[in-house]
């Protein structure tokens, strides 16, 4: 199963990468995809989510060819 990684703003920084491509293997849901790509790396509490641009739980299950995306909440005034 391939499925497109994307991190965004400080993930990206800290990561050092913005893009991975993952043969996924047994990882079925968006917190096993971010385990998968980032095993050095506990998933951060409040990272928001999104598979295939729309917003996304953990628990969300992905497939072959879909786009998981993490980027850290927003914040402004």
């Amino acid at each position: 199963m391939s499925i497109t990684v994307r991190y965004f703003a400080s993930l990206r920084e800290q990561l050092g990468r913005g893009e991975d491509r993952l043969d996924a293997g047994d990882a079925d849901t968006a917190a096993a995809v971010w385990a998968r790509a980032v095993p050095e790396r506990d998933m951060p509490e409040r990272v928001l989510i999104a598979v295939n641009q729309e917003y996304a739980e953990p628990d969300h299950p992905v497939r072959d060819g879909d786009e998981v995306a993490f980027f850290p909440p927003v914040t402004g005034g």
